[in-house]
């Protein structure tokens, strides 16, 4: 019998080398914490998957109902106004979800057209794709995650075998489910010596530890929110989607009794592994500390403004004291859209003197794109056979597969 599994298993990893050759490119898509669009990139990968060639990439931003409606249910029984508002004609939370995967699936789907289009690839050249879905629910405490999207209809709508559900597979195993990129960070930037850790600056900010001490456990985790609430609130008063280039925020002063009111969230207390979302980090939660601000300080005055540049601060804040507890020195990579916001670079880089906060960019891959190569990666190590998740990272008690695949 274990003859018989063995030979298998080489079978199995012939087969998997024989489709790389013939279908060299995987495909990575991400819509994030922010929820502002669909990314999705097309690249190959070489030196046995440490280096990326990113052929084309492509973003769409949602269409309004689509985006209201995940936003809607990433909020506990939050879906009753928006099934009015856009006239979906049913009442039940799981009649949205439904809905909701395959305007989903249809909307990545015509992402990827578009993206080999203008790649000028065919779908036959195309071994996967990596397709992480939204996530409209993350309990890692109740060994929960659900991300939305229907990968049977993006299959076959596009051709291309499917890889999602990435986060399960790790809690199945005592793992938080995220944050899932530390694997790739380590392949793509821990080559790099004077590297120490990488921050995605997304909805939600994460951290990857690289080229530590041997001894050293920790390896990523959540350090807390991030765009999530910025862009939330510049929407709220502005109508603006972002704070393009932080530049609002720098118009303001800090809060600082606000500023620690939000800190005491119990989260930032946590020892890592952890990881957080939407659930605990929402406007709702801003505006109860913004009354709770001003039943302690009733003669406070401040402009929305001088709100925005907080928010800002709490970011750079949890995020580098985070990181400062395991390093002092090096380089600090950041990714994700935060890293395009100036103002919140700039008060990183005074919260950690004695590092070098610098854009991926300047390592070879765009800010914008890590998490979408990130979810190609993670395809292709499944597709090989492959563990995708990093225990140290997400608390499992071992290395795993990750992932579903729908072939085509």
């Amino acid at each position: 019998m274990a003859t018989d599994f063995v030979a298998q298993m080489s079978q199995l990893f012939d087969d998997a080398q024989d489709l790389m050759a013939d279908t060299p490119y995987f495909i990575g898509m991400m819509s994030g914490t922010s929820l502002d669009a669909m990314d999705a990139v097309l690249c190959q990968f070489f030196d046995d998957e440490r280096t990326v060639e990113i052929v084309a990439s492509h973003s769409l931003p949602f269409a309004d109902d689509l985006r209201a409606v995940l936003l809607a249910l990433t909020v506990p029984n939050g879906t009753a106004s928006v099934i009015s508002d856009y006239n979906l004609g049913f009442d039940s939370e799981l009649d949205v979800f439904g809905w909701a995967s395959v305007y989903y699936a249809s909307f990545a789907a015509q992402v990827v057209i578009e993206l080999l289009e203008k790649a000028n690839i065919n779908s036959d050249k195309v071994c996967a794709i990596g397709c992480h879905g939204q996530t409209v629910r993350h309990r890692p405490q109740w060994a929960f995650s659900l991300q939305l999207i229907d990968p049977n209809l993006l299959a076959e709508y596009t051709g291309i075998s499917v890889v999602s559900d990435f986060r399960r597979r790790d809690m199945a195993v005592g793992g938080q489910g995220a944050p899932l990129v530390p694997a790739f960070h380590q392949a793509m930037f821990g080559n790099h010596a004077a590297i120490k850790a990488v921050l995605n600056l997304g909805g939600i900010a994460n951290i990857t530890l690289l080229n530590q001490p041997l001894d050293s456990t920790q390896v990523g985790f959540d350090t807390g929110v991030a765009n999530l609430l910025m862009d939330a609130w510049i929407a709220k008063h502005t109508g603006k989607p972002y704070d393009k280039d932080g530049a609002w925020a720098a118009s303001g002063q800090v809060i600082e009794p606000l500023l620690q009111l939000l800190l005491s969230h119990p989260f930032f207390a946590k020892k890592p592994p952890k990881s957080t979302g939407r659930e605990e980090f929402h406007l709702a939660w801003l505006n109860n500390n913004l009354e709770k601000l001003h039943q302690n300080h009733p003669s406070l005055s401040y402009q929305a403004a001088d709100v925005q540049a907080t928010l800002a601060e709490l970011t750079a804040i949890s995020a580098a004291s985070e990181i400062s507890r395991f390093v002092d020195d090096g380089v600090l990579v950041v990714c994700g859209g935060g890293a395009k916001n100036q103002h919140l670079m700039r008060r990183l880089q005074a919260h950690l003197p004695t590092m070098s906060v610098r854009p991926s960019d300047e390592f070879g891959i765009d800010v914008s794109l890590v998490e979408s190569v990130a979810f190609a990666w993670l395809a292709r190590q499944t597709i090989l056979g492959r563990t995708g998740n990093l225990p140290a990272a997400t608390g499992a008690s071992r290395a795993v597969v990750l992932g579903q695949v729908c072939f085509a």
